[in-house]
């Protein structure tokens, strides 16, 4: 694989030259673990990838679905990764659809740890109800 045009290269390769994922091993374990799909089949790590395939990868949050234009070998900069491939325009749409979604949305996470004063709240109200029996 001296050329930087094949015809045909292993998805996981491909995945970490676009720079969707920093490591091969990286891509291996979400392959593996049925994150990536070639025309929505789930695949192995060796599977060969060819120009024109859709490849729907989830990363996080997000899902996308793109179609891969050329094949390269070598891990490039950001620019040149995203010539590899391009977004379908539905992939687009539902991913900017979600992240508006989740702005929207308040965050569930909580605030962490209650504080003292929060602590005796708990605590008094939890009391209050075993003090009324």
């Amino acid at each position: 694989m001296s050329g930087e045009q094949e015809e045909k290269l292993r998805i996981d390769r491909w995945l970490w030259a676009a720079r969707f994922f920093k490591t091969r091993n990286l891509a291996k374990t979400a392959i593996d673990s049925g994150k990536v799909q070639i025309d929505g089949v789930k695949i192995k790590p060796s599977r060969q990838v060819e120009i024109g395939q859709q490849i729907k990868l989830s990363q996080g949050w997000d899902e996308k679905t793109v179609v891969v234009a050329a094949l390269s070998a070598v891990r490039r900069g950001a620019p040149e990764a995203a010539l590899l491939y391009s977004e379908t325009a539905q992939s687009l749409a539902a991913r900017n659809a979600h992240k508006e979604q989740r702005r929207l949305q308040p965050d569930i996470a909580g605030q962490g740890r209650p504080n003292k004063r929060q602590r005796r709240q708990i605590h008094r109200f939890i009391h209050k109800d075993q003090n009324d029996q």
